[in-house]
């Protein structure tokens, strides 16, 4: 049954309980996937922004905040003792190895949040539950989603974003060896490309497209924004 039949089908009181559409959504930094995640916020449905969670899992008191420190020492430890996140970001993303082991740190106390946050949102009666992470597939929650959206621009329009984000260049350059060719690993895995080249106005058209053939169980689309 496809998942527009089964809402009408559960709408009728019959068929399996509604439950909502897991869209994961990645791809590199500076494309616009919080952008996208906004947009699908205002159509209803609920995101889970895996960076936040990150955020949360390493603040002040928590195991994650002092297990950070333990490992990466002064050089991230900021005047008031607490984790300097600049000064972490600069670190990592200039040494793999250090990358590496900050994500072994943060991932697994990350992953139970996210799991939780998916069965609350996926039992709220929302239309569609939406995973933003970078580390989607590379985490294993790709395998939790009914569908991987990749959203992509081009490098100018990357590098022009994150200027505007006020990234110096050299932070940027950094951030986006990083990633490596991310688009390329990951296309195989997308079930629907977003390109965000073009006008807001034609991104966010072109999200509306996608939300709503998904939700109807239509075959996948590359938009052309």
């Amino acid at each position: 049954m496809s998942r527009g039949r089964e809402r009408a089908a559960a709408a009728e009181g019959a068929g399996p309980p509604h439950r909502a559409l897991r869209i994961g959504l990645t791809g590199p930094i500076g494309c616009g996937k919080s952008t996208v995640a906004g947009w699908l916020a205002l159509r209803g449905a609920v995101v889970i922004d895996a960076d936040a969670i990150a955020r949360a899992v390493t603040a002040p008191g928590e195991p994650g905040h002092d297990a950070v420190l333990a490992r990466f020492g002064d050089a991230v430890r900021g005047s008031d003792g607490t984790l300097d996140r600049a000064a972490l970001g600069r670190l990592v993303f200039a040494d793999p190895a250090a990358l590496h082991e900050l994500e072994a740190i943060v991932h697994p106390a990350v992953r139970p949040r996210i799991l939780a946050a998916l069965e609350a949102a996926g039992t709220a009666g929302v239309p569609a539950v939406v995973v933003e992470a970078i580390k989607l597939v590379e985490g294993g929650l790709a395998a939790l989603c009914d569908e991987v959206w990749l959203v992509t621009c081009d490098p100018q329009a990357q590098r022009a974003r994150l200027a505007g984000r006020g990234m110096v260049p050299t932070d940027a350059e950094r951030r986006i060896a990083a990633q490596g060719d991310l688009v390329g690993r990951l296309r195989a895995h997308a079930t629907r490309v977003l390109a965000t080249d073009g006008t807001p106005a034609e991104a966010e058209a072109a999200t509306a497209a996608f939300l709503a053939a998904a939700l109807a169980g239509d075959a996948a689309l590359q938009s052309r924004a």
